[in-house]
C-alpha cells in the first residue's frame, strides 16, 4: 500500500508563518572575539553546550564557527589549534531580523544548506538559531531534504533524494500548510536540485569562463511550485560570452542540468522553454533585445513569453545579471500602456469555468470529463491578474500574493479586492494541493482536474465564490484598458 502522511499533532505542530524567530532563541548567542585562540572556542563550545560561536569585536557581527567547521577546517586540515577564530571562520554569515518568521529561517536553510542563523536586532546579535531549532516545530523536513541533495556527489543519487519530494508535499497537506509556504518549500527544494545539478556540472566541465545567472522561471520563478511541475528555466550570461570561444560549455552545462532535473521528475518543457535550448541561454545584451520586442511589439507568441519569462527568479550563479535586466524591464514596461492592454487580453484567454447561471462548468469530452482544471482555469487567472498589476505598477515582486499585496499599495486595486483575490488564491491552491496529495496517497499521479463531486456543498459553494472574484476583477481590466477587447 502507498506509504500515508503523517497527520498532524495538535501539541506538536507549529505554523512557521506565525511563529516569530524571537520564539526560537533559548539562549543568548555566544560570541567570542576574532583573535581568541581555535582551542579555547572549543573548549568554550564544549563548556557551553553549543554548536556555534559568533563572532564579535566592538559590537558588530564578522562571522561563525560551527563544531562541522572544527571538524573540517582543523582537525581534518591539521591546522594549529593556537591559530586565530577568525581564519576558520565563515565570514560576513547570512543573519535574519529577530521580527521575521521562523518560515523565512526555514527557507534560508533550506536553500543554501546552512544550519545556523545568526539572529539579529537592528545592528545588534539576538541570539542563534539552529535547524535543530526548527526541528522542534515539527516542519523542518525541508532543511534535512534539502541538506541531503547537497551530499550527494552523483546525478542518480539526487534522483533518489528527489523521490521524497511527493512525502514532503503530503505531509505539508497533512499539517494543513498554507499553499503560499507549500509553494515556497517545494520551489526551495527544486532550487536546491538545480544548485547542486549546477555545482556537479562545474566540477565535470570545470569552472565556468564567464558569469551566468541560473534563473527559475514560471511557477518556481514565483515560488508556487506543486508535485506536478514541469520545467521552465533561462541562463543570463555575461556581455563577455562569445558563442565561437564559451558556447560549447553552457550548451554542456545547461543540458547536464536540465537532464538531470528531468531524471528527478521535473519533465522537459512542452514549449522547450529551457536554459539547453540555445534561444534561452543568452547572453545580457541579447535578453535586452528579447524584453524589448516583445513589450514593443505584442504579438501572441511575445505575449506567450513574457507571461513565462517575466516571472523570473535568481537561482545560482552571479544575481547581479538578472537584477540588471529585472529592473530595466519594469522600468519599460510601467509607461507601455498599448503592451499592457495586450497583455489584458491574453490573461482574459484564461476564464474561471463558470456559466451564464454562476454555475460551475466542468470539462465535457475527453480523459477529463466532468472535471474542473483547477490549474489553468482557476489558479493562472489570478497569476495573470497579478503580473499584469506587476508591469503596470512597477513592482519588482515575483511571487503571485506579493504582486496582489504590493498592487494594492500602488493603487493598481483596492486593498479589499485585493484581500478577496487572495482569499480566492489560497483557496483553489489549497484545493490543488490536497487534491494532488490524495491522488499521491491513492498511489495515482498527481495532477489538476477536480471532481466536485469530491467536495461538500459548503466547499463547492466557496469554489465558486472564488471563480466569481476572478471574473469580476477580470471584467474591471477589461474595462480599464479597452484596446485589449
Amino acid at each position: 500500500m502507498p506509504e500515508q502522511p503523517q497527520p498532524r499533532s495538535a501539541d506538536n505542530y507549529v505554523n512557521l508563518i506565525t511563529t516569530p524567530v524571537k520564539a526560537l532563541i533559548k539562549r543568548p548567542a555566544v560570541t567570542l572575539p576574532p583573535h581568541t585562540p581555535i582551542m579555547e572556542a572549543a573548549q568554550i563550545m564544549r563548556d557551553q553546550r553549543v554548536s556555534s560561536v559568533l563572532i564579535v569585536q566592538d559590537g558588530v557581527l564578522f562571522g561563525l564557527i560551527t563544531d562541522r567547521d572544527l571538524r573540517n577546517r582543523v582537525v581534518a586540515a591539521g591546522l594549529e589549534t593556537s591559530r586565530p577564530i577568525v581564519e576558520i571562520a565563515t565570514l560576513a554569515p547570512m543573519t535574519i531580523d529577530i521580527h521575521r518568521h521562523a518560515f523565512d529561517a526555514l527557507l534560508m536553510m533550506a536553500r543554501h544548506n546552512i544550519h545556523h542563523v545568526p539572529v539579529m536586532d537592528g545592528a545588534q546579535v539576538a541570539g542563534m538559531i539552529t535547524s535543530t531549532d526548527l526541528t522542534e516545530q515539527q516542519s523542518n523536513s525541508a532543511v534535512y531534504l534539502a541538506g541531503a541533495i547537497y551530499k550527494q556527489t552523483s546525478v542518480a543519487g539526487l534522483v533518489e533524494v528527489s523521490a521524497r519530494i511527493k512525502r514532503l508535499q503530503q505531509n505539508l497537506a497533512a499539517a494543513e500548510a498554507s499553499a503560499y509556504s507549500t509553494g515556497h518549500i517545494v520551489s526551495a527544494i527544486t532550487d536546491a536540485l538545480t544548485s547542486r545539478l549546477l555545482q556537479l556540472g562545474e566540477l565535470q566541465f570545470g569552472p565556468p569562463p564567464v558569469d551566468y545567472a541560473w534563473v527559475a522561471a514560471g511557477s518556481q520563478g514565483r515560488n508556487e511550485q506543486t508535485a506536478k511541475s514541469d520545467q521552465d528555466n533561462c541562463m543570463v550570461l555575461d556581455d563577455a560570452y562569445d558563442e565561437a570561444t564559451h558556447g560549447e560549455y553552457f550548451r554542456q552545462l545547461a543540458r547536464f542540468v536540465c537532464d538531470g532535473l528531468n531524471e528527478c521528475g521535473y519533465v522537459y518543457c512542452p514549449g522547450e522553454m529551457m536554459a539547453m535550448t540555445d534561444q534561452w541561454r543568452q547572453p545580457l545584451r541579447r535578453w535586452r533585445q528579447y524584453f524589448h520586442r516583445w513589450i514593443d511589439q505584442p504579438e501572441p507568441k511575445s505575449l506567450m513569453l513574457t507571461c513565462v519569462f517575466f516571472d523570473q527568479r535568481f537561482v545560482y550563479g552571479k544575481q547581479e545579471l538578472v537584477d540588471r535586466l529585472r529592473s530595466e524591464v519594469l522600468q519599460r514596461t510601467r509607461t507601455q500602456r498599448l503592451f499592457l492592454a495586450f497583455m489584458v487580453g491574453n490573461a482574459l484567454t484564461h476564464q474561471p469555468p463558470l456559466n451564464w447561471w454562476g454555475n460551475l462548468s466542468l470539462i465535457k469530452n475527453g480523459e477529463h470529463a466532468g472535471t474542473i482544471d483547477l490549474k489553468h482555469t482557476g489558479i493562472v487567472p489570478i497569476i495573470d491578474l497579478a503580473r499584469v498589476y506587476a508591469l503596470a505598477g512597477g513592482c519588482a515582486a515575483v511571487n503571485t500574493r506579493e504582486r496582489l499585496e504590493n498592487a494594492a499599495a500602488s493603487g493598481e486595486i483596492t486593498e479589499q479586492r485585493v484581500r478577496d483575490l487572495l482569499d480566492a488564491l489560497e483557496y483553489l491552491s489549497t484545493l490543488r494541493i490536497q487534491h494532488q496529495a490524495r491522488r499521491m496517497s491513492d498511489g495515482h499521479a498527481a495532477d489538476n482536474y477536480l471532481r466536485p463531486s469530491e467536495l461538500s456543498n459548503f466547499e463547492r459553494g466557496h469554489l465558486k465564490e472564488a471563480f466569481a472574484v476572478v471574473k469580476s476583477l477580470q471584467g474591471v481590466l477589461a474595462h480599464r484598458y479597452p484596446m485589449s477587447r
